[in-house]
């Protein structure tokens, strides 16, 4: 009968633990040269948004994802390829205009999408801050720098920047505290700064400019 029991019991648990919520991820919008994108869930709380292409500055890509489990982190991960000009990559949450957005600023980036609004502190969004879950980028030639906006109303934005050649592995969190909402992750790359002279050029360019004052000097020498 004990035996009965634990049978009828696992039967219970075990469609109830293998059941996921279905979640559903398309690429709402690209433009600059993005493509790619296909999406797909590997295990329960892991999404993979494949590999996509961000080949030049001002390449911009944007996931629609919905269907998230509620107050559940989810480990995000793609990889980048094409890469060249570019060095930072951004990351940013839009939640969709309902009632939460009354701490939104008044004045909304131009890119953001009809319909949407930045993510503020008290609409459950966020890339699953104090998760522990690992946030990195990985160029072909080293590792990336990442800098979050999340504490603030501003927005909620994720900056992964770092020199790389071909392709990058990026991770990160995701979290949706009420759960099954359709929201976006706008991605968008910026270009490298302006070389720097080297300090020998640096060296130069000064003897240069002194050897002019000193032409300049010499020729208003009056000669009696």
């Amino acid at each position: 009968m004990k035996r009965l029991w634990v049978l009828l019991a696992l039967g219970v648990l075990i469609p109830a633990t293998a059941r996921a919520e279905p979640i559903a991820i398309t690429v709402q919008s690209a433009s600059g040269g993005f493509s790619g994108g296909t999406a797909a869930t590997s295990g329960s709380f892991a999404i993979d948004l494949g590999t996509v292409v961000m080949p030049a500055s001002g390449a911009v890509g944007t996931f629609l994802i919905d269907g998230l489990r509620a107050g559940s982190d989810y480990t995000v991960s793609l990889v980048i390829s094409g890469i060249a000009g570019w060095e930072t990559l951004r990351a940013e949450i839009l939640d969709p205009v309902d009632g939460d957005d009354a701490l939104d600023p008044a004045a909304q980036p131009s890119y953001v999408t009809s319909g949407y609004s930045t993510s503020n502190d008290r609409d459950g969004f966020s890339f699953a801050q104090d998760s522990g879950l690992a946030r990195s980028a990985t160029f072909a030639g080293g590792a990336a720098s990442v800098v979050a906006d999340e504490v603030t109303n501003r927005g909620d934005v994720l900056m992964f920047t770092g020199l790389g050649t071909s392709t990058a592995r990026v991770t990160f969190g995701l979290r949706d505290r009420l759960g099954a909402r359709g929201f976006l992750v706008r991605f968008s790359v910026a270009a490298a700064p302006a070389a720097v002279p080297e300090p020998a050029s640096m060296l130069l360019l000064g003897t240069g400019l002194t050897g002019l004052a000193a032409a300049r000097r010499r020729r208003r020498v009056i000669v009696p």
